[in-house]
């Protein structure tokens, strides 16, 4: 396996074609990651405290569901 310096110096003289693409590639693994750990995450309710924090914002009256806000305009 190549180390980062490797992989580095690799990339530094690629043509910017392949550059391009790989810079595409490597957006959609690192979104691909976020996505699974966001997935992860609330699985084990780590992210419950923003539906609790939205559900206050409702009963407040400070923000409208997206759904009312659409049908409106």
């Amino acid at each position: 396996m190549s180390t980062v310096a490797e992989i580095e110096k690799a990339i530094s003289l690629l043509p910017s074609e392949d550059f391009l693409m790989l810079g595409r590639w490597f957006d959609e693994q690192r979104n691909l990651r976020w996505d699974g750990q966001m997935d992860r995450d609330a699985e084990f309710g780590a992210l419950d405290f923003l539906a609790d924090e939205l559900d206050g914002h409702l009963s407040n009256g400070e923000v409208r569901p997206l759904n009312e806000i659409l049908r409106h305009s």
